[in-house]
């Protein structure tokens, strides 16, 4: 079973950074796509950015051009820096991997618990 621990989250002015962390750990044989998402306060969980198993990535057009993400595959960890925050920012922000856990498992969409990010004007 692969598990993935969200970490970096929290309370920023308007403008500021933060780096968020998603660490995968258990029994992880192999992890293709990274993606992250979040959910804001009333609102459905939107997507935010993806990677590709061969780095590529992707944005949300609300967040291009201040967000990246990036992976460290010896770390088995995903990031995304958050730069030039805004407070329509603010959500519980996820981060969802496929990956195996074993040689023989199929191919599963595992999910993070989540960290607050929290913008103010």
């Amino acid at each position: 079973q692969v598990h993935l621990v969200e970490s970096g989250g929290g309370l920023v002015q308007a403008g500021g950074s933060l780096r968020l962390s998603c660490a995968a750990s258990g029994s992880v044989f192999s992890i293709n796509a990274m993606d992250w998402y979040r959910q804001a306060p009333g609102k459905q969980r939107e997507w935010v950015a993806a990677l590709s198993r061969d780095g590529s990535p992707n944005y949300a057009d609300s967040v291009k051009g201040r967000f990246t993400i990036s992976r460290d595959n010896a770390k088995k960890t995903g990031y995304l820096q958050m730069n030039s925050l805004i407070v329509d920012d603010t959500a519980v922000y996820y981060c969802a991997v496929d990956a195996k856990a074993y040689r023989a498992d199929p191919i599963t969409t595992y999910w993070g618990q989540g960290t607050q990010v929290t913008v103010s004007s």
